[in-house]
C-alpha cells in the first residue's frame, strides 16, 4: 500500500512525533509498503518529483531520531516555517495524503490528537489510523474523558477545573497534595505537583502556559501501569518504575531514566484481568477505534484510570511497542496490525 506517515505538526510534542514517525515509516517499508514520512506543519514542496505518486518511491527510509528534551513553544514551531504561510497543514499535505491508500497518524499532542486533523481528513475522504474525530476529541480533553469515565463507574481521580480567566483558585475538598495538568496535551508537559497554596499557584501558572483550562486533580498513590488496546485486544500491562523523581517528559523519552517491567512482577492474574476489562470498557465508552493506550494507578483501593491516549507514542522507549513485544508481537508486526485492522474497519463501514 501507499502510506503517508503524518508526523511533526505544531504540538509541544513535535519532536516525539517525529521520532515515532521515523520508526513507523521504517517498519512499514520493512513490511513492503511504499511509506513516506510527511511533516504535517512543514509540508512538502514536491520539488524533487514529477508527480505526487513519485513521493512514495523516495529512498532511503528515514531513521529514528534522538528526542530533544526541549519543550517547543508556539514561537519555536512557527519559526520553522519560513514561507510566510500559516495554519496547521503545510504545503501539499492534503494532496499527498489523497494519493495514499491510508494515512498513519504518528502525531502526538493537542493538534494531532484532538480531532482537528481527523476532521480535515474526513472532509477529504482520506483514510487514517486511530480513532475518529469525536473519540479523539473526547479522549484528548481530560475533563470530558474523566466525566464520561465517572458516569460509567470507571475509577479515576477526583478533580476540579481551573480557568485562566478566574480571579481566584477554585476550592476542592480532597486536600493536598494535588496534581495540576493542562486539560489538553500529553507527555506530562505543563504538569506538576503541589503540596500547599503557594505551590499550587506556581503549578497553575506553569500549566496555563500550555492551556487556558487546567485540572486540579486528587493525588492517587500506588503502582503505575499502562496497557495498550489494539484491534479489540488488551495488551499485557507494563509497570513504570521511575528511577528518580516522577514519570515526566524527560523520563518518558530519555534512556536510563525509567525501568519498565512487563508483565509486572507480583501482580495477580485477577488484577491483571481486571485491568484489561477496565481498559476495554474505557476504550468503548470513549468510542475509540483501532488502537490506543490506557494509563493506570493501582493501590489497595482499586484500579484508577489516569488518562487515555488515542495516538500513543511509537518511539524506542514508548510503552505500547514494549507491551506488544511482551505479547510476542514485533514492532513491525504491531504497525502492520494497526494499518490492516483500520483498513478492515473502513471496509466494514463501506460495505
Amino acid at each position: 500500500m501507499k502510506i503517508v506517515v503524518l508526523a511533526g505538526g505544531r504540538s509541544p510534542e513535535r519532536n516525539v512525533s517525529l521520532s515515532s514517525g521515523a520508526m513507523i515509516t521504517s517498519a512499514l517499508r520493512e513490511k513492503g509498503h511504499q511509506a513516506v514520512l510527511i511533516d504535517l506543519f512543514l509540508g512538502d514542496a514536491l520539488s524533487d518529483v514529477q508527480n505526487v505518486d513519485d513521493v512514495f518511491d523516495r529512498k532511503p527510509a528515514p531513521q529514528p531520531k534522538q528526542i530533544s528534551d526541549a519543550i517547543l513553544t508556539d514561537a519555536d514551531i512557527d519559526a520553522l516555517r519560513t514561507d510566510g504561510t500559516k495554519g496547521l497543514f503545510g504545503p501539499n499535505v492534503i494532496k499527498i495524503c489523497q494519493a495514499a491508500d491510508i494515512v498513519f497518524l504518528g502525531l502526538h499532542g493537542e493538534d494531532g490528537e484532538n480531532g482537528k486533523v481527523q476532521a480535515v481528513l474526513d472532509t477529504f475522504s482520506i483514510r487514517y489510523t486511530g480513532s475518529d474525530t469525536l473519540a479523539s476529541g473526547m479522549a484528548m480533553d481530560k475533563q470530558i474523558s474523566k466525566e464520561i469515565m465517572l458516569f460509567n463507574h470507571i475509577k479515576t481521580a477526583r478533580f476540579v477545573m481551573a480557568y485562566q480567566a478566574d480571579t481566584q483558585r477554585p476550592d476542592f475538598d480532597f486536600g493536598y497534595p494535588v496534581v495540576v495538568k493542562p486539560t489538553q496535551g500529553g507527555s506530562s508537559i505543563g504538569m506538576s505537583f503541589a503540596h500547599n497554596d503557594d505551590e499550587l499557584d506556581a503549578a497553575l501558572k506553569e500549566a496555563f502556559r500550555f492551556d487556558s483550562e487546567v485540572l486540579i486533580e486528587e493525588f492517587i498513590s500506588g503502582r503505575e501501569f499502562s496497557m495498550g488496546v489494539v484491534n479489540g485486544v488488551a495488551m499485557p500491562a507494563i509497570e513504570i518504575k521511575v528511577n528518580d523523581g516522577w514519570y515526566d517528559f524527560e523520563h518518558k523519552f530519555q534512556d536510563n531514566k525509567t525501568t519498565f517491567v512487563t508483565p509486572p512482577a507480583d501482580f495477580s492474574e485477577a488484577a491483571h484481568d481486571e485491568m484489561k476489562q477496565i481498559a476495554l470498557k474505557t476504550f468503548k465508552v470513549l468510542k475509540m477505534k483501532n488502537y490506543g493506550r490506557i494509563d493506570f494507578f493501582a493501590n489497595d483501593e482499586g484500579i484508577y484510570v489516569i488518562e487515555v491516549n488515542s495516538l500513543p507514542g511509537m518511539t524506542p522507549l514508548s510503552l505500547l511497542p514494549q507491551e506488544a513485544a511482551a505479547a510476542g508481537i514485533s514492532y513491525a508486526d504491531l504497525v502492520e496490525e494497526i494499518v490492516q485492522s483500520k483498513v478492515a474497519l473502513y471496509e466494514q463501514e463501506e460495505a
